[in-house]
């Protein structure tokens, strides 16, 4: 184990990390995963999935029926990832299943599941120093594990598996990250960096040897680009995704919003 955190540690490009993990969480069991990073939340109730990293290695089928539409949000497990942080057994939502207290929705997103293999596992959802960003994992066992069996897994090797999963979730939590938005540019970046340190308009311009207007442009396509509204929110929404600041900011060390189908 001390093996594959180091190399998690060590690594400084998602895919890879993620390819490490995955290998990792096969070994107990857990062959297909969904990892979901929201680094910059909004008001309560606006979180908008476009600024959400996604990583799974599941059927890309699968993945097109749980995405299509923000219908995920209609999940059972994901409804209580969204306000609770630890870990939960699925079988606590097919107690659920068969108390018949589940919403018709909720009981589609479970027939959906069944339908591609997706019927027992864990779920995980970090605790983030900023309250501003979330992030969890759903752990999907092997085909013809029963809940039951999984369950087992769990109570021998749970404490492994949650230190496993937050390692994932603290290195990439620290990355510079891209999300279905399209990316900062490096002038964007720099007047934000400006902005930052405390300097007005006229400052950037001087110490950039640009216009004014030219500032203030970079600044207004980077407020387009984060979809903020404020020169401020913008500055707080690139510092939470990593963007500013970046001893190597380059398109290598930046992950693309929804990297799927990495080795099983």
């Amino acid at each position: 184990m001390l093996d594959h955190l180091e190399k998690i540690l060590m690594t400084n490009d998602i895919e890879a990390i993620w390819t490490q993990h995955c290998r990792m969480m096969a070994q107990y069991g857990f062959d297909r995963l969904i990892y979901a990073f929201l680094p910059f939340r909004d008001a309560p109730g606006r979180d908008d999935v476009a600024d959400a990293l996604f990583l799974s290695n599941h059927d890309p089928d699968y993945l097109r029926c749980y995405l299509q539409n923000n219908s995920y949000l209609e999940s059972p497990m994901v409804k209580w990832m969204m306000h609770n942080t630890g870990v939960r057994s699925w079988g606590d939502i097919l107690r659920q299943m068969e108390q018949r207290t589940l919403t018709p929705e909720e009981r589609a997103r479970l027939e959906m599941n069944r339908a591609f293999g997706v019927t027992a596992g864990y779920s995980i959802t970090f605790e983030d120093s900023s309250s501003r960003s979330t992030g969890g994992i759903g752990l999907c066992a092997e085909r013809g594990l029963t809940q039951a069996e999984v369950d087992d897994i769990w109570s021998r090797h749970g404490r492994e598996l949650m230190v496993l999963n937050s390692v994932l979730h603290l290195k990439i939590s620290t990355m510079p990250l891209v999300t279905a938005r399209r990316a900062l540019t490096a002038r964007q970046r720099e007047v934000l960096e400006w902005v930052a340190d405390g300097k007005t308009t006229a400052d950037i311009a001087l110490i950039m040897g640009l216009t004014v207007a030219t500032v203030e442009k970079h600044l207004r396509r980077a407020r387009e680009v984060l979809d903020v509204e404020t020169t401020a929110q913008a500055v707080l929404k690139a510092s939470m995704q990593k963007q500013l600041f970046q001893r190597n900011n380059h398109s290598g060390a930046i992950a693309p919003a929804r990297q799927t189908g990495a080795a099983k």
